[in-house]
């Protein structure tokens, strides 16, 4: 489905992407995590052809993303708001994307129905999108990439301004999904929990680079991740511990020096 290939992208000197090789196949649920920086929504971007590469290729079905835009027939995405018409009601928004891909209000409105829980009675209404909640436009964006049945779906950080009920709703509609559709699903999210619930494969993301994959069969591996971050949180406690332990070494220094100096003028 999706083949990586020397891909490289870089903001100045930082190199956010940096991914030799790496497949995703037809049906995989895959999850991708990494802190803040590793480079997730960059890569996403890469692969939805947002961004231009430094180096290298994104192949969709065999489809160069950025020479070719069939890819983007059998593909639905929601990265952020961005992604929205804001002057536009959500029921107008579902019809504009259905027709994009030909489908009639007849269908979207069947297409919908299994949201009705996830939508909660709080999505379709007569106000413009720009005036919903930053939850609810979460909601309007993931339903808007699943309605037209993409064999491929991506989502970044789909459980961010969501309740911890629509949270539990949308796991099981994109396992659903996954399942029903035989479709590939990606996600990225700091949640692990919610991840290593969702994905039976999950890639760890450092410094734009794919530094593990992982399967995951009955949450093997919540462990494995936890270990992972929890040893960045500790490196990271014993540097500032060191900073604090020699700043007071150098306070304690000058207050002994000053001491002395007095001393030496008495």
């Amino acid at each position: 489905m999706i083949r990586i290939n020397n891909l490289q992208k870089n903001f100045g000197t930082k190199k956010a992407v940096d991914i030799e090789n790496y497949t995703i196949g037809q049906g995989d649920m895959l999850g991708l995590v990494g802190n803040n920086g590793a480079g997730k929504t960059t890569l996403f971007r890469l692969i939805l052809d947002l961004l231009q590469a430094d180096r290298g290729n994104v192949t969709i079905n065999d489809i160069d993303v950025s020479k070719s835009e069939d890819w983007k027939n059998f593909t639905g995405a929601f990265i952020d708001d961005g992604f929205l018409i804001d002057y536009l009601t959500p029921e107008e928004y579902f019809y504009f994307i259905g027709k994009m891909y030909g489908l009639k209000k007849e269908e979207v409105d069947e297409r919908l129905l299994p949201f009705e829980r996830f939508m909660n009675g709080e999505v379709m209404g007569q106000k413009f999108i720009r005036n919903y909640s930053a939850g609810n436009k979460q909601k309007i964006g993931i339903i808007s990439a699943m309605l037209h049945h993409p064999q491929l779906l991506i989502l970044d950080e789909p459980f961010n301004f969501l309740d911890p009920s629509s949270q539990s709703v949308i796991k099981h509609l994109l396992k659903r999904y996954n399942e029903e559709h035989g479709a590939t699903v990606i996600i990225s999210s700091h949640n692990l929990n919610h991840t290593v619930d969702v994905c039976p494969r999950i890639a760890l993301l450092e410094n734009g680079v794919i530094i593990r994959d992982i399967r995951n069969e009955n949450n093997s591996a919540e462990q494995e991740l936890e270990a992972y971050f929890n040893v960045g949180v500790e490196e990271e406690a014993v540097v500032e511990e060191t900073v604090v332990e020699a700043a007071v070494e150098e306070i304690t220094e000058k207050e002994d020096k000053t001491v002395e100096e007095k001393n030496s003028e008495a």
